[in-house]
């Protein structure tokens, strides 16, 4: 805005304030009447939405689980949603020919990520979305008993969604077993 503002106004003189979300202007009787038009045009308030990802988990075909994540996001704006724990594995040991010994230990992060911008259009959203989640398997690792297995999926979309309506964002089946996980995705205007 401070720059549209500078364009137009060349003999104004205009200073934002960033930390107080203001612009300050000198100018002529016609400048700042013509400030206040193109201000009052321009600062609109962006829109919120209530967004909310369900993600069902099948096993051989019947339910086997549902999680429901909800974000509240402004558009133009990026959210970013992180639910989870954070499982240590043991990357290495060191004994140095004394009776004491180091273990090294790395944590990852596992659960749910999600990664979301949306920009609002017409009377739609344009969706751009990152959903991972991972888990430690129930199954032992062949390189030690205490190393884990961390089963993992992601899926990355931008989808058009109408406000209100569920859309299907997609499907996930995991290799060598029988489950799938779907996605499905709903933006709610807030205000």
């Amino acid at each position: 805005m401070q720059t549209d503002l500078r364009n137009m106004l060349p003999r104004a003189k205009i200073y934002g304030m960033p930390s107080q979300h203001a612009i300050s202007i000198w100018g002529t009787a016609e400048d700042l009447a013509l400030a206040r038009k193109m201000i009052a045009e321009l600062d609109r308030a962006k829109k919120v939405y209530h967004v909310t990802y369900t993600i069902k988990e099948l096993d051989g075909g019947k339910a086997a689980g549902s999680q429901s994540v909800s974000l509240v996001a402004v558009s133009g704006e990026r959210a970013q949603l992180k639910e989870g724990t954070k499982v240590p594995i043991v990357t290495g040991s060191l004994d140095s020919e004394s009776s004491k010994s180091s273990t090294q230990v790395q944590y990852i992060d596992v659960g749910t990520n999600i990664d979301m911008t949306l920009d609002s259009f017409q009377d739609g959203v344009r969706l751009k979305t990152k959903i991972e989640e991972s888990a430690v398997a129930d199954e032992k690792s062949v390189v030690g008993a205490q190393d884990p297995i961390i089963r993992q999926t992601w899926l990355e979309a931008i989808v058009s969604v109408t406000p209100g309506k569920p859309l299907a964002l997609g499907a996930v089946d995991l290799p060598g077993t029988n489950k799938r996980f779907e996605i499905e995705v709903v933006a709610e205007l807030v205000k």
